[in-house]
């Protein structure tokens, strides 16, 4: 709804412009107009590509979200990287930030997703998948999979993406979950029972705490 009202904003005052632009012109003729409409229609694709690069990926979520009726909150912070910095800028509990990791799976594209405090132990993620060739993926392999996302900003809903999710069993223990919504400067925070409910991801224990690495 507010990109609508962005977008629509946007193209009044763009209107506004091409109409002033016009009038000024002394002698206004065909020629006149027609160089003042291809500006106008430039810097209008430039608003939208903008505005979608910045906003898709939390509206995409959130679109998904209101439409399963579920509900969430917004958490807009200072820019923040790590998973320690983010919950302290969030201020929320470490323990309700996950995080999403990208693996591959007999060459597959998957979601691993685990408290933000933990890792990914392969040798247990191996043996519960039962699928020996389990290997991290490099940014530049899934960078093109997620253009509107920043950086190591995915959110753990991989079926938005045609992608399988494998969740830490430690999580469904927890009643709520918060996660990066595609930008370093915004967290959505649900329940996690709502989470697997719309994901529907498959449950194992493979995370270890930081300390046992």
């Amino acid at each position: 709804m507010l990109f609508e009202i962005i977008l629509r904003k946007s193209f009044e005052c763009i209107v506004s412009y091409a109409e002033n632009k016009i009038i000024s012109v002394s002698k206004p003729n065909l020629t006149n107009i027609i160089v003042i409409v291809i500006k106008v229609l430039i810097l209008y694709e430039h608003i939208c590509c903008t505005l979608n690069n910045n906003a898709m990926p939390v509206l995409k979520l959130k679109n998904f979200l209101d439409e399963n009726n579920v509900k969430y909150t917004t958490i807009s912070h200072s820019k923040a990287f790590t998973a320690q910095q983010v919950a302290q800028s969030a201020h929320i509990s470490g323990k309700d930030m996950v995080k999403t990791v990208i693996i591959f799976i007999d060459g597959k594209m998957a979601m691993a997703v685990l408290p933000a405090a933990r890792h990914v132990d392969f040798r247990l993620l191996k043996d519960a998948i039962g699928i020996k060739n389990i290997v991290l993926a490099g940014e530049m392999d899934f960078k093109n999979l997620f253009p509107e996302c920043e950086v190591g900003t995915m959110s753990p809903f991989g079926n938005l993406y045609d992608m399988d999710v494998y969740v830490d069993r430690s999580l469904a223990e927890d009643h709520e979950i918060a996660f990066n919504a595609g930008s370093h400067t915004e967290l959505i925070q649900m329940a996690y029972e709502d989470f697997e409910r719309l994901v529907n991801p498959k449950v194992i224990r493979f995370a270890m705490e930081e300390s046992a690495v």
